[in-house]
């Protein structure tokens, strides 16, 4: 994935070694501040980003996930403890906190910098290969697999300030003590393989940075 690690941050169950597990992932996308990049200092960048990818894995730890890998604008969690009725429900949970709270972030920087920002959410669940890699003193945790590029594929569904679900995330989901309207979506259709029924959290008055 071309990952790059995240410094001082706080894992939940961090576990150095490498496996092939069960996990519910989300892909958290931060639109807007790369297209402004080149009309921005680069300090300013850098730090609206670390800001950005702070928030988003703050809301994964409190929900039992782990903020793995930040790519560009998104940042990669993973969520494996418990059964996949519960990961993919901390998932949710985290998906939802970061949809209600980013447009205060948002809000301030707009005021601040006239900068126009959005995020987009992907979820999916499906085996991942979990592990640390690069030499020592610059280990980093990573994700791959399959289900990582069908987590990245659904925020490619999503407009700014929605989150879209695979079937497999909403047939896993208990209802019970989970406030959820979503609502089915044209199926995702990717090469050489069947389509995939997918569902949008959606929002109203939405700004498309797609």
């Amino acid at each position: 994935m071309g990952a790059v690690p995240l410094h001082q941050q706080t894992t939940v169950g961090f576990t150095p070694a490498t496996d092939r597990r069960q996990a519910a992932l989300l892909c958290t996308e931060l639109r807007g501040l790369a297209r402004m990049s080149e009309a921005l200092d680069p300090s300013l960048v850098l730090f609206l980003a670390n800001e950005f990818f702070a928030f988003a894995a703050n809301a994964v730890t409190a929900h039992s996930g782990e903020a793995v890998t930040s790519q560009h604008e998104m940042l990669l969690s993973v969520f494996t403890h418990g059964n996949p009725s519960q990961t993919s429900q901390q998932t949710v949970r985290a998906a939802q906190r970061i949809q209600a709270e980013f447009p205060a972030l948002s809000e301030k920087w707009r005021l601040a910098y006239g900068l126009r920002t959005a995020v987009a959410q992907g979820l999916h669940l499906g085996e991942a290969v979990l592990g640390v890699i690069g030499p020592r003193g610059l280990e980093r945790r990573v994700a791959f697999g399959d289900s990582v590029s069908l987590a990245q594929s659904m925020v490619s569904r999503a407009r700014a300030g929605e989150f879209v679900m695979s079937e497999a995330v909403m047939g896993a989901l208990s209802v019970e003590n989970l406030d959820l309207d979503a609502e089915p979506l044209p199926q995702l259709e990717l090469p050489r393989r069947s389509p995939i029924r997918i569902y949008g959290v959606l929002v109203e008055g939405r700004l498309d940075f797609t």
